[in-house]
């Protein structure tokens, strides 16, 4: 090889080891800008980061605020220089505000928020006073997406029943009101910590029910009942029709409508808002089961909630070609094997209310220093279309029709027009034994829609119970008096 050939293959060599460390460092520094923007605040939060000790050394924890500015959480220190968290609506917000001990660690947007709560952005004289005089300084505020009068509402109306309330703007995703119980008083998390975490306690006080709670969905899984038959039927669903006599039989298995309740004729916008057991079974064995879980697939079953922050478990949907009659039509009603959370349901609803778009939900709105001046902001996001527009609309007006002349009645006449549908999940060995379900939400044309998901377990009929409850968050949201 002549020395102007060798010159020319060492060149090549050269370069293309030149472009592989340029490479390599502009791979470098972007994952450092990526770490920076997106994954530092959750590295930094990590509970087992002792970077958040140092912080605590040094900065006193921020204050968490509802959307309407109430304090939910904040820290006091006494003229000894200890601090305490106090939590001024004790028990209202215990789940989803959660709750900061340094003995048992930290829940809720106590532990989601820590990095925020424990970050001073105070005015940088100020902070450099405070460490000539060595005292901590103000961490910032976390505001949340919480109303306080939802909230209220959404506690007061669950009452005496275990459960969970959680409530949705369909149009942002944002979180309004999520209440769950048993619940517990933060305040109190260090003296009672042993009785709750104890063996023979099985309240399970501190899961969140709203967003990990796995529950049969009862006949609010008619909704996605109804739109698998819309699909795969998208020419003809509109000419079906069932004689209902109250009772189905399918080789050994017999299925009944509630209280042995006899329908008679009915289409498929009847047998929604009629809450017909025996037609959405006629339904579920007339569809293919392939395609019927690929429909839950596309609404989210057995899949990870794109929820930022909050805690979420996978609502389970196992129908397969093996399942048998029995279990076909079990789950065409919401029982069989199918549970899923009353957030999974919300978001569902939510989709719908929104023209099949499912909006992220999030509970965090923005972080501001202790003197108001905004650090951060959190905007809506797009997760993505859950069904089509049409599909939608024509859910939607299932669900209109079934608070004007179905289960849901007890929500009609209002100044606002209610969506929704019901269920009665029945649990257990005891025939009877059922949560009373609502999912649904409310428009009216001066206000944002919001979207509610209500499970009040062994409470027995939707219709009785949770629309009830339904109606009372409804009413303090668009300011009507609600009756005592």
């Amino acid at each position: 090889m002549d020395r102007k050939n060798k010159a020319s293959v060492n060149n090549r060599e050269f370069a293309v080891i030149t472009y592989c460390f340029i490479g390599l460092f502009l791979c470098i520094m972007g994952y450092f800008a990526y770490f920076q923007v997106v994954k530092s605040e959750d590295f930094i939060n990590n509970p087992y980061n002792s970077r958040q000790e140092n912080f605590e050394k040094s900065i006193v924890r921020g204050k968490i605020f509802s959307a309407d500015k109430e304090v939910l959480a904040e820290t006091k220190t006494n003229e000894k220089g200890e601090e305490t968290r106090i939590y001024p609506y004790s028990n209202l917000f215990s789940h989803i505000v959660g709750y900061s001990s340094k003995e048992h660690g930290r829940s809720g947007i106590e532990s989601w928020a820590n990095f925020n709560l424990l970050r001073s952005n105070a005015f940088f004289l100020e902070k450099t006073l405070d460490k000539v005089t060595e005292e901590k300084s103000i961490g910032d505020n976390v505001v949340t997406t919480l109303d306080y009068p939802l909230q209220n509402a959404a506690y007061q109306a669950l009452g005496a029943y275990n459960g969970a309330i959680v409530v949705m703007e369909p149009s942002t995703g944002k979180i309004l009101a999520m209440v769950s119980k048993p619940d517990f008083d933060p305040n109190t998390i260090d003296e009672k910590w042993e009785g709750i975490v104890a063996d023979e306690n099985s309240e399970s006080l501190l899961l969140n029910r709203a967003s990990q709670g796995l529950y049969p969905p009862g006949s609010t899984f008619k909704i996605v009942t109804a739109l698998e038959y819309i699909r795969q039927n998208p020419a003809a669903y509109q000419d079906y029709s069932y004689n209902c006599s109250g009772s189905i039989q399918e080789g050994s298995s017999k299925l009944s409508c509630f209280s042995g309740e006899v329908h008679g004729s009915v289409d498929l916008e009847r047998s929604f808002v009629r809450s017909c057991n025996t037609s959405f079974a006629n339904i579920g064995l007339s569809l293919d089961e392939d395609h019927f879980a690929g429909t839950c697939r596309d609404l989210l079953f057995n899949e990870s909630l794109p929820v930022e922050k909050l805690d979420t478990s996978k609502s389970s949907f196992v129908l397969n070609r093996k399942s048998s009659a029995s279990e076909v039509m079990e789950t065409s009603i919401g029982q069989g094997k199918t549970l899923v959370t009353p957030l999974h349901m919300l978001m569902i609803t939510s989709a719908i209310a929104n023209n099949g778009v499912l909006m992220r939900p999030y509970v965090i709105d923005s972080v501001e220093n202790h003197d108001g001046g905004s650090v951060k902001t959190y905007r809506p996001s797009e997760y993505g279309k859950l069904l089509t527009e049409e599909e939608a609309h024509i859910l939607q007006e299932y669900m209109k029709e079934t608070v004007v002349s179905g289960t849901a009645s007890k929500l009609s006449g209002m100044s606002y027009q209610a969506y929704g549908k019901t269920g009665s999940a029945e649990f257990g060995t005891n025939k009877g034994d059922s949560h009373a379900w609502f999912v649904g939400y409310a428009h009216r044309d001066d206000k944002e829609d919001i979207a509610i998901a209500i499970i009040m377990e062994q409470a027995g009929i939707g219709s009785a119970y949770a629309v009830p409850a339904a109606k009372n968050v409804f009413d303090t949201y668009f300011d009507i008096s609600v009756q005592p």
